[in-house]
């Protein structure tokens, strides 16, 4: 109950995303591993679908799905790792934001370099949540004595998990550094100024923008 009061959102976000891997087992009739076709059905991003139906909607429901029990909970624990930092240093308004664009922005990105692959995951957006809380650390290093070791561990987190992401070829890293870049810039400027959010949502603006008129050309 404790994580619940100091990272509500946090334990909202990992209630849905366990509540829709219940749905996705009941559906397939498989717990541990989901078939490919299944998330299709279900709404995994898929390209093809989503260009020739305007099924734009699988940018949403993907991020909330995942492939297999192992894929769900490393997932979940590394947004239960980060979930009370993140809330403790950012508005609760300004997390979401930095959650979902990192989700969106990875999903593009993801589309765009595999137009034909089958993508889900929460792992854009926390991949965004990581980098948000580098941008922050790096913003204030020289205020917070603790700044640079949390920097270091984040980014050993980091280097490991993209590692992961070159050595498993079932592993979007596009999807994964689209999230970490979109939140690194936003925790920085939102650590900067949280007036600066407007300048945030432009740069969202345009290169969601790019990706799009990239993807349907």
């Amino acid at each position: 109950m404790n994580f619940f009061k100091q990272a509500p959102i946090s334990a909202i976000l990992i209630l849905l995303n366990l509540i829709v891997y219940g749905y996705e087992a009941l559906y397939a009739s498989s717990f541990i591993e989901i078939p490919t076709q299944a998330l299709v059905e279900i709404g995994a991003i898929y390209a093809p679908f989503m260009l020739l139906d305007a099924q734009w909607w699988r940018l949403l429901s993907a991020v909330f799905m995942h492939g297999s029990m192992t894929h769900l909970l490393m997932n979940m624990f590394s947004l239960y790792l980060l979930g009370r930092d993140v809330e403790r240093l950012f508005l609760p308004r300004h997390y979401l934001l930095l959650y979902g664009a990192s989700a969106l922005i990875g999903g593009l990105l993801s589309i765009w370099t595999h137009p034909l692959g089958v993508s889900i995951g929460a792992s854009g957006a926390i991949f965004g949540i990581f980098g948000a809380l580098l941008g922050f650390f790096a913003i204030y290093h020289k205020q917070m004595p603790h700044a640079k070791e949390m920097i270091r561990s984040l980014a050993t987190l980091l280097g490991i998990n993209l590692l992961l992401g070159v050595l498993v070829p079932s592993i979007d890293l596009s999807a994964h550094i689209g999230g970490l870049l979109t939140g690194l810039i936003g925790g920085a400027l939102l650590a900067k100024n949280p007036r600066y959010v407007w300048g945030y949502l432009l740069i969202l603006l345009c290169v969601a923008g790019g990706l799009l008129f990239e993807i349907t050309s």
